[in-house]
């Protein structure tokens, strides 16, 4: 077939000859019958769950929360956008799976999207467009981004109905690759390339983020860690003074700085990976032959009290010493946990900690939190704040909607592709808004099991753990 050219002298098809209004087309036949295509369907959406998001962001709050953080100082009579509804569109966007801000241009006309800002989804005004969310990631000052991880906190100590009796604070960073010349980026050893390294802090036991801070991409020092657990803690204690709290990370995690901070608090405990030397080989070298004599698959536990150079008290040390298929393996984590056995403390408490590891891959992986490609610094740590917000989104979506289904413990990206992106035909009359379902869609039980649960929730003050 010979496509339909501008001039014959140009390889550039002409969009409109190729596509026009009028646009039908025969595939191949299924079972004698003609198969037709065109774009006489209407108005439609790939995304209906996104009025599912709308529901869950009404009674969790976040966008308007983040959206109060920022000065509007653009011409009130020129605003077409207001800040609201720009930071809730890049947050479904983003929920959605468009992650970039150029998904904006594309997205802008989607009904479903447009009724998720309330506006009607025909002949309501069109969303925002890749330039204004430029304009506003470039807006942004420090004291608002500061007023923001504020609130993010705020949001995770609102989002319990009380005071808990234990929070685990997971401290962990990643690598952010970036492309360009990003401000700030550095080339990290380790990962062998030029990145950020953003710090991220959930809740060990629920999965809430608490924080997450864009960082050059080098380790941070213990100096850094301090200041940031200082500023969480002292924050959460002004609002649960009785909570225990239980600090929690890897060994690179386990500095000095933290563990005299912790120590001078009430009701804080640490239990940190730590790095294996001489001195503590030579504490488990009993062990460690014992262990060699039973073979692979055999494992000891073993706990003593150290003091590094660099610490000013002693502390706890649990060490797992097994022989697996591999050869020998041994392993040290600190704390000040008196009490707990070793094996509990190893087994059910610091290997736990694994559970962050998905916490950020469903934040950098499924959320796309490593877009961080704008030049200035702080124009990628507001990109990172709004795909913290929708983690927090889906996070409230999964723990409260899909409890007791078969998505409650899914990925995230399993939600999306299964509650999110669902296809709709869209109507707007003149009293009301038809959205037109598949007929075939096969996760009916679980949408309806949705619609159930916010129904109550509406009659029920937020947060709730009420939940049928």
């Amino acid at each position: 077939m010979q496509l339909p050219y501008t001039n014959i002298h140009t390889d550039q098809p002409n969009q409109q000859a190729l596509f026009p209004d009028c646009f039908e087309v025969s595939v191949a036949p299924v079972k004698g019958k003609k198969v037709v295509l065109d774009f006489q369907g209407g108005n439609a959406t790939s995304d209906a769950g996104v009025l599912l998001l709308k529901e869950v962001e009404s009674m969790t709050r976040i966008v308007p929360k983040l959206a109060d953080c920022i000065a509007d100082s653009r011409r009130t009579s020129s605003v077409m956008h207001s800040i609201p509804d720009l930071i809730a569109q890049r947050v479904y966007q983003i929920a959605c799976g468009y992650e970039d801000g150029n998904d904006s241009n594309s997205m802008r006309k989607d009904p479903a999207l447009k009724m998720a800002l309330n506006r009607l989804p025909e002949s309501g005004d069109d969303l925002a467009s890749q330039p204004t969310f430029s304009r506003l990631e470039n807006m942004v000052t420090r004291p608002e981004l500061y007023r923001m991880a504020v609130g993010f906190l705020d949001h995770f100590l609102d989002s319990y109905t009380e005071a808990p009796r234990v929070i685990v604070l997971d401290f962990d960073d990643t690598e952010d690759v970036v492309h360009g010349k990003q401000q700030l980026a550095l080339f990290n050893g380790y990962h062998q390339e030029t990145c950020y390294q953003p710090l991220h802090v959930f809740e060990g036991l629920t999965g809430k983020l608490i924080a997450s801070i864009l960082r050059p991409g080098r380790r941070p020092t213990g100096k850094e860690i301090v200041s940031y657990v200082k500023r969480i803690v002292r924050h959460i204690r002004s609002r649960w003074p009785e909570t225990i709290i239980v600090y929690r990370g890897d060994s690179h995690y386990g500095v000095p700085e933290v563990y005299s901070f912790l120590a001078r608090e009430q009701n804080c405990y640490s239990v940190t990976g730590l790095g294996g030397n001489d001195v503590l080989l030579r504490s488990v070298k009993d062990i460690i032959e014992e262990v060699k004599k039973h073979g692979a698959g055999y494992r000891r536990y073993h706990t003593f009290q150290y003091q590094a150079r660099s610490w000013k008290e002693t502390r706890r040390v649990v060490a797992k010493v097994e022989m697996t298929e591999k050869g020998l393996n041994v392993r040290f984590i600190s704390t000040d946990m008196q009490e707990a056995k070793a094996k509990t403390l190893y087994e059910q408490i610091y290997s736990a900690r694994g559970n962050d590891e998905l916490y950020i891959k469903a934040h950098k992986t499924f959320m796309k939190s490593d877009r961080t490609s704008c030049h200035r610094f702080l124009a990628n740590q507001f990109r990172v704040f709004l795909h913290s917000a929708a983690y927090v989104l889906v996070h409230a979506f999964q723990t409260n909607l899909l409890r007791g289904t078969a998505l409650a413990t899914a990925t995230f990206e399993t939600i999306r592709l299964k509650l999110l992106k669902i296809g709709a035909k869209v109507i707007e009359m003149k009293t009301r808004i038809k959205v037109h379902l598949p007929t075939s869609y096969p996760y009916k039980p679980i949408l309806n099991k949705c619609f159930a649960v916010l129904e109550h929730l509406r009659s029920v003050p937020w947060p709730s753990t009420a939940i049928p």
